[in-house]
């Protein structure tokens, strides 16, 4: 995959899933523009990059505001010329259930993942159609967003909308020759080991014991650079006809997602009162009805 002449920034990439898909930019030829909150972490991250042989400068910005969205593309142009790819990583946890969660709480993860999405986004939008040459936008989100996730209600919510944004952009921004795609993955990082059917991979990942064939396949969980291909596949002239696309990765599996769908209907001459539905509803719309959240397979008995 050659991206020589590229360049992108990747938000929340100091570490993790971040910090994989910087460096995987950088080994296929993109220059990039690191991002965290914390001054040391992002440096290091452009140390292990450019010590690769990678070309990387690092911006500190808290991810949520314009400000920090617009210094990031200036960044990128001051440096680099242009900006042809962004990949929105950054993101924090704020997790309690819904009777517990604060407004802070929720405000937070809010803030970050979806407004920070939407205002890096429009910054890089920006550019990008003043130089007329197209570009990428690669969205992260989550199979909570997907899904649901117990105890994750701003997370989960804030998740959704951006795969909402992965539709909604890639039409406003098809003319523009800008593609735009949601990648879904599972990885162990600080966030999954979060996770107590995931812990113990990501503990066994961190003391160098490799990853079993049950969690690399059935659980699709693996290592942060795992999930990097993919993102350079979609920064890439390849992935030119992707777009608006909600994709799974991690592990051994590459996935697809669907998009939201009416799954079934029934109609009745001259509308529906509440004693009608609850008749019909066993029997027609309510006969199957949508399951919600991950449903993880057992690992196999030893």
């Amino acid at each position: 995959m050659d991206l020589t002449g590229k360049v992108a920034i990747v938000t929340g990439s100091g570490r993790g899933l971040g910090l994989a898909y910087a460096k995987e930019l950088a080994t296929s030829g993109a220059r990039v523009v690191v991002n965290d909150v914390d001054a040391a972490t992002a440096e290091a991250a452009v140390k292990e990059i450019t010590e690769a042989g990678g070309t990387a400068v690092a911006e500190v910005a808290a991810v949520g505001g314009t400000e920090a969205a617009e210094a990031l593309v200036s960044r990128a142009v001051s440096e680099f010329g242009r900006l042809d790819v962004l990949v929105t990583n950054a993101g924090v946890l704020r997790d309690k259930v819904l009777w517990k969660m604060s407004d802070d709480d929720f405000d937070t993860v809010i803030d970050v993942h979806l407004r920070g999405t939407f205002t890096c986004a429009r910054a890089a939008v920006r550019r990008m159609r003043e130089q007329g040459e197209g570009g990428r936008l690669v969205l992260v989100g989550s199979p909570a967003g997907q899904r649901g996730n117990f105890g994750q209600t701003n997370y989960s919510a804030a998740k959704a909308g951006i795969a909402a944004f992965a539709r909604t952009w890639s039409m406003e921004l098809a003319r523009a020759g800008i593609t735009v795609n949601a990648v879904i993955p599972v990885a162990a990082t600080a966030m999954t080991e979060t996770i107590p059917a995931l812990k113990g991979y990501v503990d066994a990942m961190r003391a160098g014991e490799p990853m079993p064939r049950f969690a690399r396949q059935a659980l699709a969980f693996g290592s942060p650079e795992d999930a990097a291909g993919l993102v350079a596949f979609l920064a890439s002239d390849a992935a030119k006809d992707v777009t608006g696309q909600c994709i799974g990765i991690g592990g051994d599996r590459l996935s697809l997602w669907s998009h939201p769908q009416q799954v079934t209907s029934a109609y009745a001459e001259g509308g529906w009162s509440a004693d009608a539905i609850a008749l019909a509803w066993p029997t027609t719309v309510g006969a199957e009805p949508q399951s919600v959240g991950e449903k993880l397979p057992e690992p196999p008995q030893e």
